[in-house]
């Protein structure tokens, strides 16, 4: 895993996603159908439309965990879930303008870090949200070098900071594995059923279900802001697509949790077409702020830079 295409798809996995999450952000919640229904045509211009509170090009709560991922493991060389957490519950306590109720219950409940999603889970039960998967780019790019294990138990222990039910740390570490066969030019939609076996077996077959060649997202049984159909439809629009451009349409196109679905299918499309299949037009608009951390705001070229930096 050494070269300039390493580099290129690392760079498109991370700003893929930014880019995702910002292009999906202003139809969240929406109809199915509703990008298309704007923007018809492939490679019009003007995507990045903006509403729904969102600038045209912000990048919401996905990205910005994302970013936070990314210099936590950067500053500290290595995974420091203390420091994470820390920068976590900083963000929360700014009030950015959206972030899961869940998340957001664990970040603000004043429990000690290596405990507060467990005694979340313990009381509410529903901890099987996507918002481990949407902040995963980053991790997955910087131990994609590590090999399969390491890949897949680091997004477990990344997970298990917000998430405490074992779904969303398999779902993460499926979305993790497959970046890094990605990124090592393989396909990780011929990988997946090797992936489902390194799976807890408690958690294999349902996602063995959502991942299959002849699932659909019509088919599931649960918001796609849950971790399996949101996992399930971003393989969905990879599968289904011919480019980066094609994959996210699609995501987007599908309704509901669109930034963080979107932003899921940018992360794997970003690394499986490189930077140079996301389109400039998006890339240019995009932008994160950054609460609770001096009114900070990176732009595209900020995110590449962590990028190449993860993936160094």
């Amino acid at each position: 895993m050494t070269g300039l295409l390493f580099v290129e798809r690392a760079v498109g996995a991370v700003v893929g996603s930014a880019v995702g999450d910002a292009l999906g952000a202003p139809f969240e919640f929406g109809p199915e159908g509703a990008f298309s229904a704007h923007f018809p045509c492939v490679g019009q211009g003007g995507e990045m439309c903006g509403g729904g509170g969102w600038e045209p090009g912000e990048a919401t709560d996905d990205t910005q965990m994302a970013v936070l991922t990314a210099e936590s493991l950067l500053e500290r060389g290595a995974m420091d879930p203390a420091d994470l957490f820390g920068r976590f519950q900083r963000w929360a306590a700014a009030e950015p303008k959206d972030i899961g109720l869940q998340t957001e219950a664990v970040l603000t409940s004043g429990d000690p870090w290596d405990a507060a999603a467990a005694l979340h889970f313990q009381t509410s039960q529903r901890a099987a949200g996507n918002g481990a998967l949407m902040r995963a780019a980053p991790s997955a790019v910087h131990f994609a070098r590590h090999g399969r294990e390491a890949t897949m138990d680091a997004a477990r222990r990344l997970s298990a900071l917000t998430h405490g039910d074992r779904a969303a740390w398999e779902g993460t570490a499926v979305l993790h594995e497959l970046v890094r066969l990605a990124l090592a030019g393989k396909d990780p939609l011929t990988a997946v059923p090797d992936t489902l076996t390194a799976l807890h077996p408690g958690h294999r077959d349902r996602y063995a279900t959502v991942l299959s060649p002849d699932w659909h997202p019509d088919l599931a049984t649960e918001f796609n802001g849950a971790v399996w159909p949101c996992l399930g439809s971003a393989v969905w629009a990879l599968r289904t697509t011919t480019s980066y451009e094609e994959a996210v349409r699609a995501a987007v196109d599908l309704g509901g949790d669109t930034d963080t679905v979107a932003a899921v299918t940018g992360a794997l499309a970003g690394a499986v077409y490189g930077i140079g299949g996301v389109p400039p037009r998006w890339i240019e608009a995009v932008h994160v702020p950054l609460p609770g951390f001096g009114g900070r705001v990176l732009r595209a070229g900020e995110l590449a830079g962590l990028a190449r930096r993860l993936a160094a």
